[in-house]
């Protein structure tokens, strides 16, 4: 599950650590993905899941919380949640960039 999600992490060096939690008393079953640039994981992807009755895994909700959010983003399938992530870091990047030249500047 998520295996485009790992990659794309993977590619822009950042790191993740995964968890699953079983509830007892809800029929959906859930998957914590932590990751994070250095040590801090501060970033979450949350997935509700459930089982079809041919046994396979249906995707019922990703969570997005970035930099610890309270209220996440909410997607519907991975395409749309990688997407938002590409041109999320985008802008951050640019941001970045366009920090270190206002400091080269001073």
């Amino acid at each position: 599950m998520l295996s485009r999600t790992k990659e794309f992490l993977r590619q822009h060096n950042y790191r993740y650590e995964k968890s699953y939690i079983r509830p007892l008393m809800a029929p959906e079953s859930v998957y914590v993905f932590k990751f994070g640039q250095e040590n801090s994981l501060n970033n979450r992807v949350i997935i509700r899941y459930g089982h079809t009755w041919t046994g396979r895994q249906r995707i019922n909700e990703i969570d997005l919380r970035l930099h610890k959010q309270k209220h996440p983003r909410v997607f519907q399938n991975e395409a749309d949640m990688l997407d938002y992530l590409e041109t999320h870091l985008a802008q951050r990047e640019q941001r970045r960039a366009d920090h270190k030249d206002d400091t080269e500047r001073v």
